[in-house]
């Protein structure tokens, strides 16, 4: 359970976010390692979702990453758990929104699948998708990401 509630922690911050300590690691959409990394789950959504629907043995924490537009800007929020449904996607908020305020954490949602900017979940320990906290490696200090691989299985 704790492994799980720091894991959400870590995880389930607004894309391009992550925190480090005390502080918020951020990147724009348009920064070239964010675009890929967004691009590359997309890519890859339709084998999560078909690996979400059977889970293997050792999987869970299926989640997706999802953009979010108000106002106040944009912002790329977790889901989950989330379920695909005949016209889109519903799921729950699974972070507080650092920007956006027109959702909250646990609030259901509905989105389309041309708003899913990420996918992500853990099998035996390690973690699978997460592309977008994969591309914020970049800018996070050595130590912080090393970190990050020990405790959390990330392998990118």
């Amino acid at each position: 359970m704790k492994l799980t509630a720091v894991l959400t922690l870590l995880l389930l911050t607004a894309t391009a976010n992550a925190q480090v300590g005390d502080r918020m690691v951020m990147a724009r959409d348009e920064n070239p390692a964010m675009a890929a990394a967004i691009t590359k789950a997309q890519a890859s959504l339709d084998t999560f979702l078909a690996t979400s629907a059977k889970p293997p043995a050792g999987a869970g924490m299926f989640r997706l990453k999802v953009k979010i537009t108000d106002e106040n800007g944009i912002e790329h929020m977790w889901v989950m758990p989330f379920e695909q449904t005949k016209t889109g996607f519903t799921g729950t908020i699974a972070n507080d929104p650092q920007i956006v305020e027109s959702v909250e954490n646990g609030e259901e949602i509905t989105f389309k699948r041309a708003d899913i900017s990420d996918w992500g979940y853990v099998q035996n320990g390690k973690q699978k998708g997460s592309f977008t906290v994969c591309a914020l490696f970049n800018t996070m200090p050595a130590n912080v990401v090393k970190q990050y691989r020990e405790q959390h299985g990330f392998e990118c």
